[in-house]
């Protein structure tokens, strides 16, 4: 359990200490925006590998324990979970790497962005916000609680630096748009179109969905329906 706190602690770390601060702004300055992208890249690969080493040979140490009634409500979650990674993935978007150019459009905050301007974290949360809560035990805890508070904490440091970045033109995208979920909506500052989402989208949601229920037993042991 120790070598996944460490591996947690490593791979949170880098991202809280580099990405989206000041260090990663002077680091860039001197070696350059591809090379940074870059080392950043491979650290983060070689990061996650420990992560998933360091999880597989875990122990099983129970919290609440694995809650089997939730497993509906987790199905619904994850559908939702899945629709906004992939609706987050496949629009352009200014808060993804080499997406700025979208802040030069009239209209820029459209489609999923009308609902939240960081679909794809906000889906990963919700991912593994239902891990937490279904697996109930130490490891569970350990990763996907880390992952949670650093895809959380991510939204806030990306929104950070692209101010810092793009100033105005950045301040005209988040005011029609907003980090939570549905909230510059709510605000009036924007409206839902569900049309703009687009049934493409929502048709590889769902069969990726439909694809990780059946395969979900057979990959990790566990299934997410029983």
């Amino acid at each position: 359990m120790l070598n996944l706190a460490l591996a947690m602690l490593f791979f949170v770390g880098i991202h809280f200490l580099i990405s989206g601060t000041s260090l990663r702004d002077r680091l860039v300055a001197y070696r350059g925006e591809q090379a940074f992208r870059a080392a950043f890249s491979v650290l983060s690969l070689l990061a996650l590998g420990w992560v998933v080493f360091a999880y597989r040979q875990a122990p099983y140490v129970e919290t609440w324990g694995q809650l089997t009634g939730f497993k509906p409500i987790a199905a619904v979650l994850m559908l939702v979970s899945f629709i906004f990674v992939v609706a987050g993935l496949t629009t352009p978007n200014p808060t993804a790497v080499s997406g700025e150019s979208v802040l030069n459009d009239a209209e820029a905050a459209r489609g999923i962005l009308r609902i939240t301007r960081h679909p794809f974290l906000w889906g990963l949360s919700l991912w593994a916000l239902v891990h937490v809560i279904a697996n109930g035990d130490v490891a569970a805890l350990l990763l996907f609680g880390s992952l949670l508070a650093l895809c959380l904490a991510g939204t806030r440091s990306i929104d950070a630096k692209r101010r810092r970045t793009y100033g105005d033109r950045w301040e005209r995208f988040a005011a029609a748009t907003s980090n939570v979920p549905f909230m510059a909506i709510k605000e009036g500052r924007n409206r839902l179109e569900l049309g703009e989402i687009g049934w493409q989208r929502l048709g590889i949601a769902v069969a990726l969905y439909l694809a990780m229920l059946h395969f979900h037993a057979k990959i990790f042991g566990v299934s997410p329906l029983f």
